[in-house]
């Protein structure tokens, strides 16, 4: 290689130091936006959750109460709002059902917040049977794509889907009061590590452009 040819380490410094071209630098933009300058609060967030995740772990029977009541509430807004909605839209022909589920969004919520340990033994089973349809329904799409790329995998989740609602079912009412919880608490944990990996991501992306241009470039 001749003196001063610095064709191929301005290419490894535009590789290491993360220097790309317009397109990739416009899809970065796309995809992360004002993120890159605003990392650090998805940071903060996803840690929040990974440590609220962490923690109802450790008393998931106050989570599962505490998510049932969060669903029992929720229920009650999503009432409200429909109420609102129904009696703004005079003259609609489905009014009178509108109004006729958001009673019964009502009545739904009243009940939950009143009893949240019943209210939990029901929307445990109910998940239960979920887990259990879903898992059928994995293990039918599983054999219809037999043979081509991923089909095991997917063999595998529908298995272990029924397998966990079976194991709930029959633990069902007895375990009731901390399925509920765990859910939630491994949910918010596998969704704080989403939102903390996203975020470095997003500092890393911000730390590339701030580098100088590669000599020779």
């Amino acid at each position: 290689r001749e003196p001063g040819d610095l064709s191929d380490n301005g290419d490894r410094r535009t590789e290491g130091q993360g220097m790309v071209t317009p397109t990739e630098q416009l899809a970065r933009e796309e995809v992360f936006g004002a993120l890159k300058r605003n990392w650090g609060w998805m940071l903060a967030l996803g840690i929040v959750m990974v440590a609220l995740g962490m923690m109802g772990l450790g008393m998931v029977g106050a989570m599962t109460v505490l998510s049932v009541l969060y669903f029992g509430f929720m229920l009650l807004f999503g009432s409200g709002i429909q109420l609102v909605q129904a009696f703004q839209a005079d003259g609609w022909s489905g009014r009178i059902w509108q109004i006729v589920i958001a009673l019964l969004y009502l009545g739904a919520g009243i009940v939950v917040i009143s009893d949240p340990v019943l209210a939990s033994a029901t929307l445990t089973l109910a998940l239960a049977c979920c887990f259990v349809a879903v898992g059928v329904v994995r293990i039918i799409m599983a054999l219809r794509l037999r043979g081509g790329q991923g089909w095991v995998w997917t063999l595998i989740a529908g298995i272990a889907a029924i397998v966990l609602g079976v194991m709930i079912l029959n633990r069902w009412p007895v375990d009731s009061l901390w399925v509920i919880g765990v859910l939630v608490s491994i949910e918010l944990i596998f969704a704080g590590w989403s939102q903390i990996a996203i975020a470095l991501a997003a500092r890393k992306l911000l730390q590339a452009d701030a580098l100088p241009p590669a000599a020779g470039a």
